[in-house]
């Protein structure tokens, strides 16, 4: 059985987190056009809030990968279950993840995006658990490193269930 822990991130950090890493996107990409690639299903609430945070142009896509199933720990086999509908040849890409754990499937989507010729790539995660790195990724855009539990909200899941909560909460598996 399942039980929700401790809110080990607020919606208020959170907010303040989207908030900031917009605010480095628009820096970055002033001028640009920008795609941004959300890795569905995880990245959809990110995404959301942190394209309505950018002022600049941007084209939304999604890509669908999975490592996970129902299990609280990873595979190491990267599935890609979706490809994004756009070419991304010379254009300039932030990939839009939910969190970062041992890096395996942001690196082989590194390698698949930069196979692709665009102008720029980069990675952008809301969360970033760098104690469970296997593959040596630090991301462009980090916003909150949480501690090596399993945790679900703001778009993080236990299979495929509560993506829906506001905040960030630890789940134990009893």
């Amino acid at each position: 059985m399942n039980r929700l822990g401790e809110v080990i991130v607020s919606r208020e950090r959170i907010s303040n987190m989207v908030n900031e890493i917009a605010g480095m996107i628009n820096a970055d990409y002033a001028g640009k056009e920008l795609m941004l690639v959300g890795v569905l299903k995880g990245a959809m609430i990110f995404l959301a809030d942190l394209c309505r945070a950018v002022d600049i142009p941007v084209i939304i896509d999604f890509i669908i990968v999975s490592s996970y199933g129902v299990e609280t720990k990873t595979s190491g086999v990267v599935l890609l279950r979706k490809d994004i509908d756009e070419d991304i040849k010379g254009k300039h890409v932030v990939i839009v993840e939910d969190i970062i754990d041992t890096g395996v499937t942001l690196n082989y989507l590194k390698d698949v995006f930069e196979s692709r010729n665009p102008a720029s790539f980069k990675i952008c995660s809301a969360f970033d658990k760098p104690s469970r790195r296997v593959v040596e990724l630090v991301p462009d855009y980090c916003g909150i490193k949480i501690p090596d539990e399993f945790v679900v909200g703001y778009g993080l899941d236990y299979a495929g269930m509560y993506r829906n909560l506001p905040d960030v909460r630890v789940l134990y598996n009893d």
